[in-house]
């Protein structure tokens, strides 16, 4: 596989996910074979997986040459492995998605040409119309629409899952976004709201999601409060008080798609 000729790269971060990391690769592989697209990636982080997940990613590698991975040394963490990815990656655009298949193929297709029309960022959402969840536990549920409805009014956003992972960027959003701080969960709102506060044009689809029926989900919420309360005041202030110091110096203001790059500089939800 030559990097020059890649376009997308797919960024999966893997802890013990050995019951499930083949299904979901092959799954991705098989989408973008019926669409014969060529032009990408997977990218696995293996972040210091105790099971058989690299045994696994081993044969996956040599059976697919759009395959391969990289392992994450310690510390371990979700925000590190993914980071560890953008270290990585080849492409001229990313998307996180999770080992467990929760993100459907599908919908990872959808991300891709939303890119190769010229968004800058792809956020999907899982709670507008065209969406469809399942099996989403109640208790998470009703966390999610709590925080993404505080982060929707101190931001101002048009958005409402910001704290979704499953989202896509070129490459000069994700060089306009550093330094990333975050070493676990909360790199999820940490990577959008710099995108946002820093001056990137993102496009909203609709998109599922399903929970995982293989191994158990890394998120410990009763961890992960204070971490992800830090992280969203801590791009608040950058966009309250740093009078623009971070935002991108130059502007494009091509429309290669109306819903991409409106002239107010707003995202625009369909």
């Amino acid at each position: 596989m030559s990097k020059n000729n890649i376009f997308f790269s797919i960024i999966i971060p893997s802890h013990n996910e050995g019951g499930c990391i083949a299904t979901t690769c092959k799954a991705i592989i098989s989408r973008f074979a019926l669409e014969n697209i060529t032009d990408y990636e997977i990218l696995v982080v293996n972040d210091n997986s105790n099971d058989h997940t690299e045994r696994i990613l081993k044969e996956l590698c040599v059976k697919y040459p759009v395959m391969r991975y990289v392992n994450n040394t310690a510390p371990r963490g979700f925000g590190f492995a993914v980071r560890k990815g953008l270290e990585e990656f080849y492409g001229d655009t990313i998307v996180v998605v999770m080992a467990d298949l929760s993100d459907s193929p599908d919908d990872i297709l959808a991300y891709y040409r939303e890119l190769k029309k010229g968004a800058e960022c792809v956020f999907g959402s899982r709670f507008i119309k065209g969406a469809h969840i399942h099996g989403y536990p109640v208790h998470k549920y009703v966390l999610n629409r709590m925080a993404n409805f505080f982060i929707k009014l101190l931001f101002t956003l048009d958005h409402n899952d910001i704290t979704n992972a499953f989202k896509a960027y070129r490459r000069e959003v994700i060089d306009g976004m550093q330094p990333l701080l975050s070493y676990h969960f909360n790199l999820t709102v940490e990577m959008p709201l710099k995108a946002i506060v820093r001056g990137y044009n993102y496009v909203t689809i609709p998109i599922s999601w399903t929970n995982r029926s293989v191994g158990v989900s890394k998120l410990k919420i009763k961890e992960m409060g204070s971490r992800y309360l830090f992280i969203v005041l801590y791009v608040w202030l950058e966009k309250s008080l740093s009078r623009g110091d971070y935002m991108r110096k130059t502007r494009s203001m091509k429309k290669t798609n109306p819903d991409v790059c409106p002239p107010s500089g707003r995202p625009t939800c369909r």
